[in-house]
């Protein structure tokens, strides 16, 4: 009970442990607090707002514009904009179940395991984060295109779980060294497999963390643009950032067209993102420190 003094309150309180916030503190807080939210959340507000705006009204000193239309959803429904959504949900989910399924068990394995190196294996794929991935879509080009993948989806695939696997078992590690490795130990003592403690104990405990390592990884599939742009150059295989791109014409732009495309390119992830994102933001906090 808040007003219900213990020896341990009056000890914190003589040491200058316990503060209390004045209104002011509080009220600029919450002023802060309410201009990084209205920062972050107005420009993707106008951009349905604008969705359903003519183009004309949004250029020029019409950018408030009256009128309301479906035109610019009809504009990109009647493009291929639909075949591209598609394509990024199915490319991006398989890609985030495998990338998910290596890293849990690379993760376990760094975690759980003793073996030469395993510093510098560690040491390796933090330091992969560290270049860009541009400089990989030169190699990643010329090797596909000697094997004949160019245009696969599974080559997309592949360099998507590349580049997001290091990431992933970095956080993993975080939240497996969370698990006392006290129950592997009882488990493997009643004559469980690895895998088995692996599956039915170890899993179910790091789920959050499963999770937000899932979402991390999707929303940053979601987005890619310049390895989609270099491998997929069939219309039938490209993904939404690709098909995005086609309404910015070499003279004008559809305006309207881009709104409702991008509404709809992040919909998606909002729909992914906001049922989870307590959990993603713990997840990333967890395997940033305890990793």
């Amino acid at each position: 009970m808040a007003d219900t003094w213990t020896p341990t309150d009056t000890t914190r309180r003589k040491r200058g442990l316990v503060r209390r916030h004045s209104p002011v503190r509080a009220g600029i807080a919450l002023i802060v607090a309410a201009a990084t939210i209205f920062f972050f959340a107005a420009p993707v507000f106008w951009i349905f707002w604008a969705s359903f705006k003519p183009s004309a009204s949004l250029i020029g000193n019409s950018v408030s514009g009256v009128g309301f239309t479906f035109d610019n959803y009809v504009t990109v429904w009647k493009s291929s904009f639909g075949t591209m959504m598609v394509n990024s949900l199915m490319i991006c989910g398989i890609a985030v179940v495998i990338s998910t399924v290596i890293a849990a068990c690379a993760a376990y394995v760094m975690s759980r395991y003793r073996f030469a190196y395993k510093k510098w294996l560690f040491g390796a794929l933090v330091i992969t984060q560290i270049f860009p991935w541009i400089i990989l879509t030169t190699p990643l080009f010329i090797m596909f295109a000697e094997m004949g993948l160019i245009n696969s989806r599974a080559a997309i695939v592949f360099c998507y779980v590349t580049i997001t696997l290091p990431f992933s078992i970095y956080l993993m590690i975080g939240y497996l060294e969370a698990v006392p490795k006290d129950l592997d130990e009882a488990a493997l003592m009643d004559r469980c497999s690895r895998l088995q403690v692996l599956r039915h104990i170890v899993l179910p405990l790091m789920a959050p963390g499963l999770v937000a390592t899932a979402t991390y990884s999707f929303l940053l599939m979601w987005t890619e643009f310049l390895l989609a742009l270099a491998l997929l150059t069939k219309t039938s295989l490209k993904t939404l950032p690709l098909g995005l791109a086609l309404f910015f014409g070499e003279d004008t732009v559809d305006w309207g067209a881009v709104m409702a495309a991008s509404a709809l390119t992040t919909l998606p992830a909002l729909i992914l993102f906001l049922p989870v994102q307590s959990r993603l933001v713990a997840g990333l906090s967890a395997g940033s420190v305890k990793g």
